[in-house]
């Protein structure tokens, strides 16, 4: 019994379990191999509604809050982490481009991406930094009815497979700080825009890159939020981000746990299964304990968020403490199955997977940094 899940959540829940179970699960490997994201798997988790399904219907989806995102987000992080980014991406950005852009402009883009017929990246880190803004050296200059960008973003997830993305750059002065920082909605096959991609360590289908940006040309009604305030205004959006994130790495550990948990029981030790051992069982049981309320925070920020109420602490709760818990107990049940859980197979590519939520989309120094803020006061925990 989950106090966040009512029925019909649990029903979605499954529906989207008995999906990622049939269909992407058994490409797991081989996308981690060949590096190639699935186009035809995410058009089919648009038709079958998987995709942004708190969206409004009005702006592609199917306004069920959320929770809703939640639970079919860990359904696919379950069978593929670096696949689940596709919800995780279409999240983020739906509500940046609901909330923020025109209408007009922003409405064809939001079809297409709660139909996965394309997937959007968010660009704010660059070589000098992301989580402090006054780094952001990508310009974006005025001229006439265009913006004109020009400079590099980096470690962007599906930097070359992307068709547009959310831009963070620099209209304001470097003295100016965040509050000199807009938010464009770029496609990413406008004339100057080039990228590539880099060889990482896991998370290798959605695959991580750099976007740069040569004289590239975006309309003035591509903004999103007011001139200057793009980071002030459309961070706002990552507090639903962070609690996603959270459920999709628990997600990968829950299911490695139930996998370790199957394997001591049977295999045997002495005359014993391995799980009489309390050198086993007492790890597996500690990291299923905090597992377990992890999952709880995550879900309690997202029953906030559509409740209205305030979740930033919660939200930068569930961002350092997932991934880090996530990685010591998928390395833990690595460990378990020995020499099996070392060779390349799913224990290994999890480990692989989950280590880079640990790094990008905020770091644990930062997300505490909020917190702190949050209960203390900004003026008490200064930048």
């Amino acid at each position: 019994m989950n106090p966040y899940i009512d029925d019909d959540l649990a029903t979605l829940a499954e529906h989207a379990r008995r999906f990622a179970a049939g269909r992407v699960a058994p490409g797991f490997l081989e996308r981690d191999a060949t590096r190639v994201l699935d186009r035809a798997l995410m058009r089919e988790m648009g038709e079958m509604g998987f995709i942004a399904p708190e969206l409004p219907e009005a702006h592609g989806g199917q306004g069920l809050g959320c929770l809703a995102a939640g639970v079919i987000h860990e359904e696919i992080a379950r069978a593929d982490l670096s696949l689940s980014y596709i919800n995780l991406l279409a999240s983020l950005n739906g509500q940046i481009l609901s909330e923020h852009g025109q209408p007009e402009v922003v409405a064809p883009w939001l079809a297409k991406l709660t139909q996965g017929e394309a997937l959007f990246a968010i660009a704010l880190t660059e070589p000098r930094g992301g989580s402090d803004a006054a780094n952001l050296r990508l310009r974006v200059e005025r001229v006439g009815q265009h913006y004109v960008l020009n400079g590099e973003k980096t470690s962007i997830s599906a930097a070359d497979q992307a068709d547009a993305a959310v831009v963070f750059g620099r209209t304001g002065s470097i003295e100016s700080a965040a509050h000199g920082v807009t938010a464009l909605l770029v496609p990413m096959d406008l004339p100057g825009v080039t990228r590539n991609r880099f060889d990482c360590h896991g998370q290798r289908a959605i695959g991580r890159g750099s976007l740069f940006f040569e004289n590239v040309r975006v309309p003035v009604d591509h903004r999103l939020g007011e001139e200057n305030k793009g980071f002030v205004q459309v961070m706002q959006g990552f507090d639903f981000s962070r609690a996603l994130i959270g459920l999709q790495v628990l997600a990968v550990a829950r299911v490695a746990l139930e996998e370790t948990w199957e394997y001591v029981a049977q295999r045997e030790a002495f005359g014993k299964p391995l799980s009489a051992f309390q050198g086993v069982s007492h790890p597996l049981a500690d990291f299923d304990t905090q597992i377990e309320a992890a999952r709880l925070l995550c879900l309690q920020t997202l029953w906030l968020k559509d409740k209205g109420a305030p979740h930033t602490a919660e939200a930068a709760m569930c961002k350092w403490w997932g991934p880090k818990l996530a990685y010591d107990a998928i390395h833990q049940c690595l460990l378990m199955f020995g020499h099996g859980g070392y060779d390349r197979g799913p224990m290994e590519q999890r480990l692989r997977d989950v280590l880079g939520f640990q790094i990008g989309d905020g770091t644990a120094q930062i997300m505490k940094t909020i917190v702190a803020r949050t209960r203390a006061g900004r003026s008490a925990v200064p930048a």
